[in-house]
């Protein structure tokens, strides 16, 4: 259903298009469409005119005070990029998997993806093709990284400044509807990371005739921060979660990084956004999933067994499970790293059982100060665990991924930890092939700004990767060379080992959807165990109708195995007094 909107123009029913733009600090406004038209103020700083000759297909843009013709906020496509003119566009659309309501949360396995390299092409029309292989690798969803638009030809998405439009140069907005459409005809949720925390820092006027947007006083690392103490600020927001959700009928929304969002207001904006996005599942008749990311470890946002939200999250990215693995296959320990550095076995063990290895203790990453809130108490479908995402292959130097870091006997045994753990699994696009690809940060800044990032970058890695430095090897984020490396190989997936590692995913992939999916409807109150001998962990879940059981041996070297009591194995068979290295067994107890 197409809601009144607030922001953006607006189709009238009788014809014609009524913009609109919230412009509190310009002392006028005037229309740009092929004529210039004076648009009236009311005392709340809305501007706004009607035209009747003004139809889907116009373009337009806004002049403030008579010298500054700025892009609408809210517009949603951009056909000449985000300093362009805007164009109306009639979300109509005809929709062939239109009985689609979603699917329930503990189902979801994930594929991220970014749109623009997921594919040689890099479009949303081209994805299409790709979603056989989605299916029949045994993923039920994709996330897209943010689509928003952003200035220039590429760019990872977290520099959107136009958050109501998918950008250009991935397609129209009929385009993206034809990609949810297919993802939905093929039983494929579709999630998008969105981004509430800040703006991008080229192509965004807000500043100039709005600046209460923004909180003067606070920052992030992105830049200003916003401020959600602004009743029209918060509303953007909310409204914009509502357009996705159901002008384009996605999923479900990932949240980035809103532990940067400082200024939320009150009530807070996460939870308005929430009780927002429940109601528009009540009235459609849909399932809708919201998962955040937050550095903070907030537990008490979560809740992954109310349905619809009533003003919290299903779940969240936990950053600490790829942590304990990654110090675990690599051997790396700085940075963040370091909170994982003397014990991440036994903190492995901790985060499989209870949902967070960081509950409140303190971090010595961050000057020991306390991170986190006791999770024990949650499901395991709170956590969304990975071996790496765009960020955790992007932000190194060189943008390698896990494939390139460690063995591959090491990552088969976390593969196979993940990919049967209760908590929903994510991958990254590639990974299920265990392609080497790197991923590397890129963009399309031009000027001062340009070498404002390139710089940026070699002060971000300065010391960690000192030796690197010296040998130059770390990509320049603004060639276009940056961008074409990131692109899928798609042609390695049917050659050796490839074509071994995929077929290895499958197996867990149907063997989750088998052995687990079905025990973990309704899950009640956390009853599970986790103790650890030596290098091996023993895990066990209370689901539905029974237990289930994990014995690992995290390490290259024979161990002891815990003492387990007897399964019905489901992968790696009934395990012996001793482990091999890297063994990971799993089994089943009950009906």
């Amino acid at each position: 259903m197409m809601r009144p909107r607030q922001f953006g123009p607006r189709i009238e029913p009788d014809g014609g298009v009524t913009f609109r733009l919230w412009a509190p600090a310009a002392r006028s406004v005037a229309l740009l469409t092929n004529r210039v038209t004076p648009m009236r103020r009311d005392d709340q700083g809305w501007y706004e005119v009607t035209l009747r000759d003004a139809k889907a297909g116009t373009r337009y843009r806004f002049r403030i005070d008579g010298e500054l013709d700025v892009p609408d906020p809210a517009s949603s496509f951009q056909p000449d990029d985000v300093s362009g003119p805007g164009e109306v566009i009639d979300h109509e659309f005809s929709w062939l998997a239109d009985t689609w309501r979603g699917r329930p949360w503990h189902e979801a396995a994930t594929l991220e993806i970014h749109i623009g390299t997921f594919t040689p092409e890099g479009t949303f029309l081209a994805a299409i093709d790709k979603l056989s292989h989605v299916v029949t690798t045994g993923f039920t969803a994709i996330e897209l990284m943010p689509v928003a638009d952003f200035s220039g030809r590429w760019n990872w998405g977290y520099d959107g400044v136009l958050p109501f439009a998918p950008d250009s140069t991935y397609g129209r907005p009929e385009d993206l509807k034809a990609l949810i459409d297919a993802a939905h005809a093929r039983g494929l949720m579709v999630f998008l990371d969105v981004v509430y925390n800040h703006f991008g820092p080229e192509g965004n006027y807000l500043g100039r005739y709005a600046p209460e947007f923004f909180d003067p006083e606070s920052r992030t690392p992105w830049g200003a921060a916003i401020d959600y103490d602004v009743p029209e600020v918060r509303a953007f927001a909310i409204e914009n979660a509502l357009h996705w959700l159901d002008t384009y009928r996605f999923d479900g929304l990932r949240l980035d990084a809103i532990h940067s969002i400082s200024k939320r207001g009150a009530p807070p904006i996460l939870e308005n956004l929430s009780r927002a996005v429940g109601a528009l599942a009540i009235e459609t008749d849909r399932t809708i999933h919201l998962i955040l990311e937050n550095d903070a470890n907030t537990a008490s946002l979560l809740d992954p067994r109310t349905d619809p939200p009533r003003g919290r999250y299903r779940a969240q990215w936990n950053d600490d499970y790829h942590h304990a693995w990654h110090v675990l296959l690599t051997g790396e320990t700085s940075g963040y790293y370091r909170d994982f550095s003397e014990t991440p076995r036994a903190q492995l063990a901790r985060i499989l059982s209870t949902g967070f290895a960081y509950q409140g203790e303190p971090s010595p990453h961050r000057g020991d100060e306390p991170r986190g809130e006791p999770s024990g108490y949650l499901p395991s479908t709170a956590f969304v665990s990975f071996l790496q995402n765009h960020d955790q292959i992007g932000n190194r130097p060189r943008g390698e991924r896990i494939a390139s870091l460690a063995p591959q006997r090491a990552i088969e045994a976390a593969l196979a930890v993940m990919l049967l753990a209760p908590m929903p699994p994510l991958m990254f696009m590639g990974e299920e092939w265990g392609s080497v690809q790197p991923f590397p940060f890129f963009c399309d800044f031009e000027g001062d700004l340009a070498e404002a990032v390139r710089e940026g970058r070699r002060q971000e890695f300065r010391e960690a990767y000192a030796s690197q430095q010296e040998q130059g090897s770390i990509p320049d984020p603004l060639d276009e060379a940056t961008f074409q490396e990131a692109k899928l190989k798609w042609f390695h997936r049917d050659q050796s080992p490839y074509d071994g590692r995929l077929e290895y995913v499958e197996r867990l992939l149907k063997l989750r959807r088998e052995h687990i999916i079905p025990r973990m409807a309704n899950l009640g109150d956390r009853h599970n165990r986790a103790t650890r001998v030596g290098d091996a962990i023993s895990v066990q879940w209370q689901l539905n109708g029974g237990t289930l059981s994990l014995v690992a041996n995290l390490s290259d070297k024979v161990t002891r195995c815990p003492l387990v009591s007897p399964t019905r194995p489901i992968w790696g068979g009934e395990p012996e007094d001793t482990l091999a290295p890297w063994a990971v067994h799993w089994g089943w107890r009950g009906g």
